[in-house]
């Protein structure tokens, strides 16, 4: 098991920075239904600089790339460096592995399964891909990872990061795309009181839920939106965004989830799909 220690440089929290489901292209001019996504995403990053609220990891939670390619990640490395925070990313299942892997050795981005966030906190990365289909699932591999992370450190609070949602949002089109195997996943969560978060991307819009006991969220894209409620495919007219997580050393997640003002990226509502 790949592990990272986080330095805490506040002492009462880790504050961490999701950024989820980029869509990047090779091409800078690259669009998704209308969204420049490269555009997007340092729309995103300057808002983030804009905001000046001090974090100490990134974390990326899939569909980092729409076109398998290797240049879309270097991208994706290329915005991110003008920090010179740790960046923790996982695959989605718009992702390539390959690609991925063909950015890293990189001084900023972590190829890591578990964190060890300051004195209080651990957070573990899951994989959650199965080649070639938009749905989810945990192979066997990955639950005994997450297992035998969480009985490694029973002392920490735990923060659990995947890309497919591990429950229902609520959308009919999106949910047939969950997290296929989640009764596994939870009963191996469900061992763990000191699990308090999960954390996800997949579905482009904001999700805060308890589900188990646990909190369960997701973060808008940094491109297009997904609207909620929805049982066929269809767009939201909300703005591109992003999500802080405070994790204090008492066990609490006090997060927020900011988006771009104004009306800068409208996507094609007309679209059937993607």
């Amino acid at each position: 098991m790949q592990m990272y220690s986080l330095p805490q440089r506040n002492p009462d929290s880790v504050v961490l920075l999701q950024i989820t489901d980029t869509h990047l292209f090779a091409d800078e001019a690259g669009s998704l239904l209308g969204i420049a996504t490269k555009d997007s995403f340092h729309a995103v990053l300057d808002a983030v600089d804009a905001a000046a609220r001090p974090f100490d990891a990134v974390v990326a939670t899939g569909d980092i790339s729409q076109d398998h390619s290797e240049q879309s990640y270097q991208r994706f490395s290329d915005g991110i460096a003008r920090w010179s925070q740790p960046c923790f990313w996982l695959p989605g299942n718009h992702d390539f592995q390959p690609s991925m892997a063909s950015v890293l050795p990189s001084p900023q981005i972590k190829p890591c399964e578990q964190v060890l966030a300051g004195e209080h906190w651990q957070v573990i990365l899951l994989d959650s891909q199965v080649a070639g289909v938009p749905h989810g699932e945990l192979s066997e591999a990955q639950l005994t990872m997450l297992d035998q992370a969480l009985a490694a450190y029973p002392e920490r609070h735990a923060l659990v990061l995947l890309h497919h949602h591990p429950l229902e949002a609520g959308s009919s089109w999106l949910d047939q795309h969950k997290l296929h195997n989640a009764d596994g996943f939870w009963q191996v969560v469900d061992k763990y009181p000191r699990v308090k978060a999960v954390l996800c991307g997949h579905i482009h819009q904001e999700l805060d839920r308890l589900y188990h006991g646990v909190r369960v969220l997701a973060t808008p894209s940094t491109c297009i939106q997904f609207q909620p409620d929805s049982s066929d495919f269809a767009l939201d007219r909300q703005n591109p965004g992003w999500r802080y997580l405070e994790l204090t050393n008492d066990g609490q997640v006090l997060t927020s989830v900011s988006r771009l003002k104004g009306e800068h990226f409208s996507p094609q509502f007309d679209a059937g799909g993607y």
